[in-house]
């Protein structure tokens, strides 16, 4: 295929029309200088930042008033690629008007919508996505500066989603108040993992220290557990009758605990279990029962799952219940 025909093809349909519009026609590019700012009354700031992997770099200009930290104007330059231009462009025009520790909070996702023709169309492919990223950075670069700190201070360290700007507890509260089950729930919620898609598993364009399904499945285990030790916990109206009954009344009886409380979670994991004997050996009921389906290679099996099985069975049913995996 010749290169004009990539060119006319598909790679530009990857482009929203306003990124292409503003990689042509920037309305922010230029600079300001003390000059600028003095006529304001108005103090300058001038930072810079660079992207090692591609070689881009940008450099913001602000004038702030800093009676109230207000950003009355912000131009910018750009050294790099046309995405990288676009997104500056849409950067320094979100931070007009906005106090600085506002803009602090102009992630890469904002800078990404701001440039959409329509809410379900990226406005770029997501290899791309870097650029608007290091439009943040150079906001950072710039806060700093104004605030006379490091910029690490202003960096959350616990960032997992580079795109969304999203910490792992941003992730952690979404799942556990949302009652998350999915990596698509999480990016319907936070919007984590839903551009470049490096942050949701092995496999993508970069590679993490974290992941977002490894975050889903710690917590959804953290939360399974927690429901598990509640029901153990929760007092129980009728003692039952445990020895008077007849080994068919006492799988009934397990049954039924395991049907409330247990198998759910279990289940939501895709999981569950089944009850293979129950012994007496006394002081001790003996029940020895079989994990299936993803349970059968859940380490926790042996641990923590257990416990929290065992221990609502003695609360429930008998405090004299031991549980056996088999």
């Amino acid at each position: 295929m010749a290169r004009s025909d990539l060119v006319s093809g598909n790679v530009w349909e990857q482009y929203s029309k306003k990124v292409q519009e503003r990689m042509n026609n920037p309305v922010a590019m230029g600079e300001l200088t003390q000059a600028d700012a003095d006529a304001k009354n108005a103090k300058l700031v001038v930072a810079d930042f660079g992207a090692e992997s591609c070689g881009d770099a940008v450099r913001l200009f602000w004038i702030v008033d800093e009676s109230t930290n207000t950003i009355l104007d912000s131009k910018f330059k750009s050294f790099g690629c046309g995405t990288a231009i676009a997104s500056s462009d849409a950067m320094a025009e979100l931070c007009v008007g906005k106090t600085v520790d506002e803009a602090i909070k102009i992630t890469n996702t904002e800078v990404e919508l701001f440039l959409r023709d329509d809410d379900g169309t990226p406005a770029v492919p997501p290899q791309k996505m870097h650029c608007s990223v290091m439009a943040y950075d150079v906001i950072l670069e710039a806060a700093a500066q104004y605030k006379g700190v490091d910029r690490e201070s202003l960096i959350n360290s616990d960032i997992v989603c580079e795109c969304a700007r999203k910490t792992r507890k941003d992730i952690e509260d979404a799942i556990r108040e949302f009652n998350l089950m999915t990596l698509d729930e999480i990016g319907e919620k936070t919007k984590a993992g839903t551009y470049c898609k490096s942050c949701r598993e092995p496999g993508g364009h970069e590679a993490m220290d974290v992941y977002l399904v490894d975050i889903l499945s710690d917590v959804r285990a953290e939360m399974d557990q927690e429901k598990l030790v509640e029901a153990a916990n929760t007092s129980s109206s009728e003692a039952p009758q445990f020895d008077k009954m007849t080994i068919v009344q006492r799988i009934k009886a397990v049954d039924a605990v395991i049907d409330e409380y247990i198998r759910p979670m279990l289940v939501m994991d895709g999981g569950d279990m089944e009850i293979i004997d129950i012994k007496e050996n006394l002081p001790y009921y003996d029940i020895y029962i079989r994990y299936l389906g993803a349970c059968g290679t859940c380490a926790s099996g042996s641990t923590g799952t257990l416990y929290a099985i065992e221990s609502t069975l003695k609360h429930k049913v008998d405090e004299n219940i031991r549980v056996l995996p088999v």
